[in-house]
């Protein structure tokens, strides 16, 4: 017989090594100048199967950053990896210039990585400040970028800053993972909250590993430091001469932290701190000090970005902490030369499988599954 034809509308059957891949390629640029900060970007490349792009990122002698693509991406999905180094406004600098560089060169979409992203702490209104956060999100807008993974943003609302789609990813499957793994009598432990603010992370973490919770508030009493802030300067008198009469507003009563306490009991228990960032430890090695004195025998960190800046290392080395766990969303290798207790942990593969789902057009909604809201 001879071969039936086959109809117009009837589809050719396809093959399933085709359907994992979109239509333009997959390209992956660091954008860092620094060496060291090139090992994320080298490990995320490795579990993909692929190798880095071609990019020659450097800085001029007039301190200029100059961005030069030694390959073709036109039609293709760019995925651009940034760490913050300590130069925290040239790393932003290499950022914008390599996405608008790939804009510019007809990339398919561009895809910025940034594990760690800068100027998360000023993401609120202060006095006269600035949000500087939605500053830096809406140049990154301007320059390109069509989607954005992150982790462990300082705060989720961060991600309303953009009109892009953001992927706030989490740390804390890792972390607990370490903690599962690298304490042997983990049962024995207490999460700790550093601080009222940090009490719904360390919620989560405890009901996750089935252990108690406890909270440190209050602050140590210092005479010098309460007069700098005007905590003891006499009340301010009502003067109603510059407004109506009837518009009295009235008068604000200055804060005032009790001294230290800590709501839960950690006495002969393991006591694990955790928080999203670690960098000016002066807070950690005071609730550390503090856990020893109600009787805690071991002390762990626990953050997802270590940017342990300035004489943080020595301050660790030199505290009551016994180890500070990080993830290495931020090189920190000079400082655990300085510091044998910092330990890290390694991302990489979330943030890989991010890209792969990204670039497949797959759903990203199993890298959140079990996470919890406050987490």
């Amino acid at each position: 017989k001879k071969p039936r034809k086959r109809h117009k509308l009837e589809t050719k059957r396809r093959d399933p090594k085709d359907m994992n891949h979109t239509k333009g390629g997959l390209v992956i640029f660091t954008a860092n100048s620094h060496p060291s900060s090139r090992e994320l970007g080298k490990r995320i490349a490795e579990r993909l199967g692929v190798e880095l792009g071609k990019v020659q990122v450097y800085q001029e002698a007039n301190r200029e950053t100059r961005v030069q693509i030694q390959e073709s991406v036109r039609g293709k999905d760019v995925f651009v990896i940034q760490t913050v180094s300590k130069d925290v406004n040239t790393t932003i600098m290499e950022m914008l210039i390599m996405v608008y560089a790939c804009r510019t060169s007809c990339a398919r979409s561009i895809t910025g990585v940034l594990p760690y992203f800068p100027y998360s702490k000023q993401c609120k209104m202060r006095k006269r400040g600035s949000i500087v956060s939605k500053l830096i999100a809406s140049m990154m807008c301007k320059a390109g970028l069509t989607h954005l993974i992150t982790m462990d943003l300082h705060q989720k609302e961060i991600q309303g800053f953009f009109n892009i789609p953001v992927d706030n990813l989490r740390a804390s499957p890792f972390l607990l993972q370490y903690i599962q793994e690298e304490i042997p009598d983990y049962r024995n432990a207490v999460i700790v909250a550093k601080s009222p603010a940090s009490a719904k992370r360390a919620q989560s973490f405890a009901e996750r590993l089935r252990l108690g919770i406890a909270v440190i508030h209050g602050e140590a009493q210092d005479a010098e430091s309460d007069q700098v802030d005007g905590r003891h300067s006499p009340p301010t008198v009502k003067t109603t001469g510059a407004i109506h009469p009837s518009m009295e507003i009235p008068l604000l009563i200055p804060k005032e932290k009790p001294p230290i306490t800590v709501v839960g009991d950690v006495g002969g228990r393991i006591a694990i701190i955790v928080d999203d960032i670690i960098d000016d430890v002066d807070s950690f090695v005071a609730a550390a000090e503090t856990l020893k004195e109600r009787g805690a025998y071991k002390i762990f960190v626990m953050a997802t970005h270590g940017i342990l800046s300035s004489e943080a290392p020595r301050f660790i080395e030199e505290s009551a902490i016994d180890e500070v766990v990080v993830t290495n969303t931020i090189p920190h290798e000079l400082q655990k030369l300085q510091c044998p207790k910092i330990k890290t942990v390694d991302i990489s593969m979330i943030l890989s499988e991010a890209i792969r789902r990204i670039h497949n057009g797959e759903s990203m909604s199993y890298l959140f599954r079990n996470i919890g809201v406050d987490d």
